[in-house]
Formats: structure tokens, sequence, C-alpha cells
């Protein structure tokens, strides 16, 4: 029986993040990725955007399997909500479904009251009578694979993220005999991905950090810190061999770093030997040529972890940067994070450290440029063809990739969607088909799912600079502060986190004009200025926001 086969998406067309791709096989879906996407700047207060789930909701008892391709959060961060209105199975590698874990956890949320299902990165299996085939990606993260569906016109591919990689890690493995396996029989539609189909080329090696980074290890005199995304687990590993052959121990910088290390570690990555091992506690307990440090994180968060420890205003207080020290970023930033990861980078420059810094353009992502996309094209031989993941411009790009192929892909059967816009698969070959499926961003508030309409975020637009007056009165002829120090604070956090920002906010300003009233004569414009860019410096990193900072200082005789 040949049944009709529609693909669409939910999310990840013209954005970056929210993946989410729907295969309907006679009447049954499969989700393939159901990730988020961070906020803007234009939505204070908002933590997550994840795809609307409407039609997975109307059509819940279709839903057949969640198919997790690899563990990133814009693969799969979206399935932490959605899973709680519209429960199936889960599938996905050890590591992909660790790394779930560790995300739900970090939302609140139980590990176990999630279905999940642990499969190999290259392996076949069966779903309600449909056989699926995972095969295994070179990606960042460990165990990635694409998602092949059987269907009776051929297989439905979906690339995920990848690119053409020859190392014989099997961690990191481009399965070409998998591919090519899959590529003798009919392809009924390829979906790849479009992030770098404009780069000319192969991505490899451009994605390696150790050429970068190595002889700069080997020469430290003093501890070298490195800031990798928490899921950059490629980067992270060629640090391990790198801590490991250089006779060095690798240190997490915080918690957040320490629980990554140690949930790869569980799923069977991230070998490292004891001797080159210590805990976050250890931070000050070594010597400092002994130490590699890693500071992990996610986006913005991780730019702000960087900035603070840099001010010597990190949570801990426990770590503090030296002049000795070598500090690598090798966290690129994007559009939506160029202003934080600017203002870490500049105050990295004022601490006085030695500091490289490794921007897109040095160090690429691992995502499938123009010969990637070419050479899985040939090896898949797809009738049609899907560009998804990525703005419009880069589904443009991929879409004129195939179409150089020379493979048979044409006008005709290289398809160009948007969200909720489907295609229709059948006897009579495929079309597209805009049946209105529902579609859009659902936003995530603490733990509110949905809540937050266009009036709400309006308001919080008006509200989000907030306003905080720093008041003290000084005498002149004393030359000390005889009223105050005070600070007040409206509309800028919540009154339950207000108490610890109040105390760093006092301790700056207090600080700032005890500096300042040991020169004679003090300048009262030159201490103005300064608690005020020292004051919006330090909220900007506590709470990502810009207030009103009103420094109030009066001066008697």
């Amino acid at each position: 029986m040949n049944d009709v086969v529609k693909v669409f998406t939910l999310g990840g067309l013209d954005e970056n993040g929210k993946n989410c791709t729907v295969v309907e096989i006679g009447g049954d879906l499969f989700v393939v990725s159901c990730g988020l996407k961070y906020p803007d700047k234009t939505m204070p207060g908002i933590d997550y955007i994840i795809p609307d789930a409407k039609y997975l909701v109307e059509h819940k008892k279709q839903v057949k399997a969640y198919l997790l391709p690899h563990g990133h959060e814009d693969e799969m961060g979206g399935l932490a909500y959605i899973y709680r209105e519209v429960p199936a199975p889960i599938y996905g590698s050890s590591v992909s479904l660790a790394l779930f874990g560790l995300f739900l956890k970090s939302q609140g949320f139980n590990p176990h009251d999630y279905e999940m299902h642990k499969v190999e990165a290259t392996s076949d299996f069966v779903i309600d009578g449909h056989r699926i085939h995972f095969f295994q990606t070179s990606h960042s993260v460990p165990a990635s694979s694409g998602v092949a569906l059987e269907t009776s016109f051929g297989n439905v591919v979906i690339t995920s993220d990848f690119v053409v990689e020859n190392n014989a890690d099997p961690s990191y493995l481009f399965d070409m005999n998998a591919i090519a396996s899959l590529g003798e029989k009919p392809t009924l539609v390829l979906l790849s991905e479009s992030i770098y189909a404009d780069h000319g080329g192969y991505t490899a090696p451009r994605y390696k950090l150790r050429p970068l980074i190595e002889q700069e290890i080997k020469d430290a005199k003093g501890r070298v810190f490195i800031s990798l995304f928490l899921n950059n687990c490629y980067n992270i590993d060629e640090v391990i061999h790198l801590a490991i052959e250089t006779r060095k121990k690798i240190v997490p910088y915080d918690q957040e770093s320490e629980e990554m290390i140690k949930t790869l570690q569980a799923a069977g990555e991230f070998k490292i030997p004891r001797d080159h091992y210590a805990s976050s506690e250890d931070l000050n307990r070594l010597r400092d040529v002994d130490m590699i440090v890693l500071v992990l994180g996610s986006g913005v968060k991780l730019y702000n972890k960087v900035a603070l420890l840099a001010a010597g205003q990190n949570e801990t207080r426990k770590c503090y940067l030296k002049a000795t020290d070598t500090f690598i970023v090798a966290s690129p930033s994007n559009d939506n994070t160029e202003l934080e990861a600017t203002d870490a980078l500049d105050e990295l420059y004022r601490s006085g450290v030695k500091v490289l810094n490794f921007t897109r353009k040095t160090l690429f992502g691992m995502h499938a440029s123009e010969e990637d996309l070419k050479m899985m094209i040939a090896l898949l031989k797809p009738r049609y063809y899907l560009p998804i993941k990525g703005f419009y411009k880069d589904l443009l790009a991929n879409a004129e990739v195939a179409l150089e192929t020379h493979t048979g892909l044409n006008h005709q059967n290289v398809f160009l969607l948007e969200n909720g816009l489907s295609a229709i698969f059948d006897q009579n070959g495929g079309r597209l088909f805009d049946e209105k499926i529902p579609h859009g961003d659902i936003m995530i508030d603490g733990s509110g799912v949905g809540d937050v309409g266009k009036e709400v975020l309006a308001d919080r637009s008006k509200l989000a600079n907030g306003v905080v007056i720093l008041a003290a009165t000084i005498s002149r002829s004393k030359q000390k502060v005889i009223a105050g120090p005070d600070v007040q604070m409206w509309g800028l956090v919540y009154l339950k986190e207000s108490d610890l920002l109040l105390k760093e906010i006092n301790r700056l300003f207090n600080s700032c004009l005890n500096e300042a009233l040991k020169e004679k004569p003090y300048d009262l414009s030159k201490l103005k200025d300064e608690v005020y860019e020292k004051t919006l410096r330090l909220i900007k990193r506590q709470t990502g926001k810009e207030p009103m900072v009103l420094p109030l200082l009066l001066e008697i005789a």
C-alpha cells in the first residue's frame, strides 16, 4: 500500500534554533528534533522560545515517537515542555539522552517522567510497523545521527547537523558506510541543514581548536582558562587530549561546568585519567602551571560568567585572574550575543591577562559547507530536496548548492518550505501544500509556558530598564561620608532576588567612595562617573538589564 507522506516544520526555518520537523507516514506522526531558541532583546524576561505544538496536541494519538539526532538545546530543548502535553517515546543515543536529562534537571523536571529509549548512533529499529534508521554523523556532540524513515516511496532522510570528517574517533564518526548503504535504496526526499550552505569547500578542518591553541598551552607559565559553549563537546575533547599530553589537569571552573563533564563521562565520553582531573574545589590548591580551567556555559550566560570572572565579581569569590594567566576565548558570538561577548572580552583585556580570542571567521562550528552538502546528495541521490535549519538566505544558498550537483535536482523537485507549509508525496509525485498548519512561538518565562503575550512584553519593555539610585552626603571639609550611603532599586529584579544584588551594589558603592575620598582634594565629578559606570556594568552582568543609574552625591561644607 502506498501511504501518503507529508513533511513539514513547526520551527527552524528562517530563524536560528527551535528546530522541529514532522514526518507523517500514512497518518502516523514522527517528530524529528524538538528544540528551542533564545530570545532577543525585544523579549525582556523570557528564558526560551519553543515551537507552537498545537498541531501535535490536536493529533496527539497519531504521534508515535520523538527522534533526537543529537543533544543540542536547539534540537531537544522544546521537548522538555511539549512532551508534557504530547507524550510519546523518545529515541536517541546515550549521549543525546544524557544531555536531554541534564537539561530537564536544569529546568526542574524529573527525567524519569519521560519515556526514553537508547539506540546506537548507527542503528535500525521499528516503531509501530515503521522502520527507522539512525546513521552516525560527525558533529560537535558525540554520537550524533541523521535519521531516515522508510516509506513505500523511498526513505525520508533528515541529516541534522553534520560535517564530512575523516578521523577515526568513534565518537565523532562520519559513518560513510551506513550512509552509502542507505543510498543503495531509493531516497524520496533529503532534508539537509543550511547554516553554512554559503561557505565554499568543506568545513573541515576549520572547526578544530587544537592547532590554534596547542603551542599556547605548552608555553603557558601560569593557568590557562578556556571558555567554551557547554555542548561543544568536540572542542572540549580536544582540550582534554591536550591536557593529558602536556601533563596538565582539567579543572572545571564551576558547578555547571563540572556537571557537564560528569554527565558525558557517565555516558562513556570525556575519558580523563584520574591524574589529569581535579574538581572545581581544587582550583586554588594546585600549581598554576598544572591547570587548564574549563569555563563552560550557554550563550549570554557564558559571556556574563566570563565578564564577572574578569572583573573579580564571580559568584563564588574563589577565583581571581592573575597577570600570569592565559585566557582563551573559544566561544565565538553570534548576532544576538555580540554585545555581551564584546563586554566580556573588554573586561578580560582590562584584567591584564593574556587573551586569545577566536571569532566565527577563525573557529567554525561543525555545520555542513557546500562540499559537505554535495557529498551527502551524491551518496543518497534524492528525488526531492528540502533545505532546512537556517535563515532564508541560508535556505536559498542550500537550494542553489543542490541545483549545482547535476544529479537530477532542479526547480521542480527542490522545495523551499516555510514553517507550517507542508510537502506532500504520493503516487503522483511531490508538491507543496499550504494547509495552514498552526505554528509560531511559545515563550517560556520561568516555569510559565505560553502565558506571556505581546501586551505583557510591551509592559515589560517600558519597565525593563528599572531605576537604581545611589545616594550619599559628603562633607567637603572632613572629606568623609556623613549620611548614607543608601541604594534604592525600582523595577529591576524580583524582591526575592534583590537582597544579593543590593549587597553587591552597596559593596561597590562603598568601595568607590572610599577610594575617591583617599585623594585630596577628591574629584566629585569623576566619582559620580565612576559610580555610574561600575554600577551599570555590575547590574548588566548580574541581571542582563541596563537600568537608569542615578548617583545622587550631595556635597556640603
